[in-house]
């Protein structure tokens, strides 16, 4: 298994808008990003560290089962989980 390692929060936010995400809009202390009607809080740091990016690909799988499925969307959120632990 590939080890993990930080991620940019500009590669973050390409990889979700993939998923299916929109935004990143402007919220009062956090940017956010909606799938549907979930929301999804995006730091402001420049690189997340490996515990942020565990934390927030957890909420991406909740917001994710919660809505409605469309073909393998959980198999390409481990596709992406995988190409971030590069």
């Amino acid at each position: 298994m590939p080890k993990w390692t930080p991620c940019k929060r500009r590669d973050f936010i390409e990889r979700l808008r993939k998923l299916g995400f929109d935004g990143p809009f402007v919220g009062t202390r956090y940017q956010f990003m909606t799938y549907q009607n979930h929301r999804l809080t995006i730091p402001s740091n420049t690189e997340y560290s490996i515990p942020q990016l565990r934390f927030m690909l957890h909420e991406v799988a909740v917001t994710k089962k919660s809505a409605p499925m469309n073909g393998n969307t959980l198999a390409y959120i481990s596709h992406i989980k995988n190409r971030i632990e590069r």
